[in-house]
């Protein structure tokens, strides 16, 4: 087989929380020559995993099992006219280095996603989103390797069963596919969207009227980091929890108590309630428990403050559903994976 395979890797610098575990045995997919040999390795490991940028994952216990390193990268122009461009991504790209090379070229679709952490091909996995924006609305299709035969499958957006932070790649073909690429459609003249958030706010302070495709972009890396703190100052894995999605009713029955509860509508009867207030709201925002905590400038982002395991962090969590459970009758729902 075209892999290296190491014994007893240390994780700690591929994963956003910074934790000190290990795993089992340990490669690194940087070759499209080796997309042929992937069955085999899965054969020979079945217990494995596929790994991009450590962001979006929380390891409860040393992995005793197969980390692939995904390192696959290339941005592939597919067809360009004066209305749009199609472009495909390979999934080993860090998603924030596209954006920007996006931007840098004044095509429009995903400025509003600017620093969200992790590479490509979590992206349609997760069905990435942010201010208003989300993967689906871009993406054409997904190129992925059937972990079984090794054959490159292509899926439609429609076949990839998108929903809110989630897909068929995170339930049904969880652990079948590795994702090769995504191919997005890009607006040489798009239409921006500053309504959701803060990047209006922003926008008016820097005096800017006539916002353009980059002032957005920084507008939207100016808020993130005002709100989330860098993972290689202090661990953390972005937002640890989906904003819940509940029926109106809910929503009435919390209101009575707090009548100036953020929310956004979904549908007649559904609303989104940000993660955030709840949290807040429920006292954890800026607490810290031994070694971790909910940041102090966004409770959404729990944080280890320097020796934290995963299962401390996964403690906190639990303490952070349960409390909000009792206080709003919410559930919140962990948007990171997590590994036992």
């Amino acid at each position: 087989m075209n892999f290296n395979i190491q014994h007893s890797v240390s994780l700690q610098p591929y994963n956003t929380f910074g934790l000190n575990i290990t795993t089992k045995y340990f490669t690194i997919l940087n070759n499209k020559n080796q997309l042929q040999d992937l069955p085999h390795l899965i054969q020979a490991y079945p217990k494995f995993m596929f790994l991009g940028g450590g962001s979006n994952v929380l390891f409860i216990n040393d992995y005793d099992g197969l980390i692939i390193l995904n390192e696959l990268k290339d941005i592939i122009i597919l067809d360009n006219n004066n209305n749009y461009i199609d472009i495909e991504i390979l999934s080993g790209n860090i998603w924030h280095d596209t954006v920007q090379y996006c931007v840098a070229q004044n095509w429009y679709g995903i400025e509003n996603m600017a620093l969200i952490p992790g590479t490509v091909g979590a992206a349609p996995i997760q069905n990435i989103g942010a201010y208003g924006t989300e993967l689906k609305e871009v993406l054409l299709q997904v190129k992925a390797v059937n972990l079984n035969n090794g054959q490159l499958e292509t899926f439609s957006n429609s076949d990839c069963n998108f929903g809110y932070r989630d897909s068929i790649f995170k339930n049904k073909y969880k652990n079948k596919y590795y994702i090769y690429s995504i191919i997005i459609r890009l607006q040489h003249h798009g239409e921006l969207n500053t309504s959701y958030g803060a990047i209006n706010q922003v926008l008016q302070n820097k005096g800017i009227a006539q916002a353009n495709i980059k002032d957005v972009f920084n507008a939207v890396i100016e808020i993130r980091s005002s709100k989330l703190p860098n993972p290689k100052e202090l661990g953390n894995s972005g937002s640890f929890f989906k904003n819940p999605i509940v029926g109106k009713n809910i929503l009435f029955n919390i209101q009575q108590q707090y009548p100036t509860i953020p929310f956004y509508t979904v549908d007649d009867a559904h609303v989104k309630i940000p993660a955030a207030w709840l949290i807040e709201q429920s006292g954890f925002k800026g607490k810290r428990i031994g070694n971790t905590g909910n940041h102090k400038d966004q409770a959404l982002v729990i944080v280890n403050y320097g020796n934290a395991t995963g299962q401390e962090i996964w403690q906190h969590a639990q303490t952070v559903i349960k409390t909000v459970q009792e206080k709003f009758s919410i559930t919140l729902e962990p948007e990171v994976n997590v590994i036992a």
